[in-house]
């Protein structure tokens, strides 16, 4: 049987999407409190939700990994309880730690459905944990999984998914056709402060399709060109952002001679409201504008590779929090980065308004 201790129990701690048109002011407002995001921002984003029925598909995916991942886990032997919160929409984190502790949980594994390093993808999380602790009043201690964007269990269905994508594109359109690797836009100054020295989220981003694009020659017999562009910029205006935006990007490549492109959620472990109004519907309706025939590839989702790396990742922190050295070998990254750090070093992906507390790490 496969040694997951000292831990007693899996945390999977997602962002929250709403499930109703009823839902989906109340959510936004717990997402944007205190960021100053402008109104119109809401308002706009808001629409996007409604175009769905209100229905954010983040949730089921939730759901759904639970599934495979407790299937996984009875195949290979693994008896570890898998519980899951929300930062932004029910379950909110909060119930979910109440019902832990109340279940006899008291150290806990937690993996962020985030696989980069960056404040919001990461210390948000361990803050948004911290806060709950409190507000529930349990006292689960807890160390979290270490993001895991150059394992290959993420990376190689990426290639796959994307390999796939190109061979799905019109005839015509694979002479000449663009990888376009997109992930969730941030203010330049969180990406220049993320991970221990700086500079992690756009590194991380760029290693991935590197990683991906060699999978997909490999697979297709093609050496494509690629990029890493942006999407779902939200905030004040005079703020900068990452950039390129996708729709710019197509135009771009579009007016370059580019015969198709291929869009690439490498940002995205999940089909996220993010990926389809963003990729499907906006991004797509671009691309029919400017004439460019274009196919998004999957995300990995519940592909049982990316499950199994999730199994593997657990055994390797458990190995780690008791000190034996099976850890070291559990440990599996490709690339030219190593793997990150199980514990987040101090000052790591700083919060950019004030320091807060927060758990699983040095800080």
């Amino acid at each position: 049987m496969s040694n997951t201790a000292p831990y007693d129990a899996l945390l999977l701690l997602s962002f929250g999407g709403p499930e109703g048109p009823e839902d989906v002011v109340p959510f936004l407002e717990n997402v944007t409190r205190g960021r100053g995001i402008p109104p119109e921002r809401l308002k706009e984003v808001g629409a996007h939700y409604f175009e769905f029925g209100g229905v954010s598909p983040i949730n089921q995916q939730c759901r759904d990994l639970i599934a495979a991942l407790r299937q996984d886990f009875a195949e290979t032997g693994l008896k570890l309880p898998i519980y899951w919160g929300n930062r932004n929409w029910t379950p909110f984190l909060a119930d979910t730690l109440a019902e832990m502790e109340a279940d006899g949980v008291r150290r806990a594994l937690v993996v962020f459905t985030s696989a980069y390093s960056s404040y919001s993808g990461c210390r948000q999380y361990r803050e948004d944990l911290a806060r709950a602790l409190e507000q529930s009043g349990t006292s689960i201690q807890f160390d979290k999984i270490r993001p895991y964007f150059n394992d290959p269990g993420f990376v190689e269905p990426m290639a796959d998914a994307v390999g796939a994508a190109v061979a799905g594109l019109p005839e015509s359109a694979r002479l000449a056709p663009r990888l376009v690797f997109v992930t969730h836009s941030l203010p330049r100054t969180y990406a220049e402060t993320s991970g221990p020295i700086g500079g992690a989220y756009v590194s991380q981003h760029l290693e991935v399709a590197r990683l991906v694009a060699e999978g997909v020659s490999r697979r297709t017999g093609l050496v494509l060109p690629h990029e890493l562009v942006f999407c779902s910029r939200s905030g004040p205006p005079q703020t900068p952002w990452l950039e390129p935006d996708v729709n710019d990007h197509l135009r771009d490549i579009n007016a370059q001679g580019a015969t198709g492109a291929v869009l690439a959620p490498i940002g995205f472990v999940s089909d996220h409201m993010e990926v389809i109004y963003d990729l499907d519907t906006q991004a797509a309706e671009t691309a029919q504008e400017i004439g460019l025939p274009m196919a998004r590839a999957a995300t990995v989702g519940t592909d049982p590779r990316f499950v199994a790396a999730l199994r593997r990742l657990v055994l390797e922190r458990a190995a780690v929090a008791r000190g034996d050295s099976e850890g070291d070998s559990l440990s599996n990254v490709v690339g030219r980065l190593r793997a990150f750090p199980d514990v987040c070093p101090l000052n790591c992906c700083p919060n950019p308004r004030a320091p807060l507390p927060a758990v699983a790490g040095e800080d």
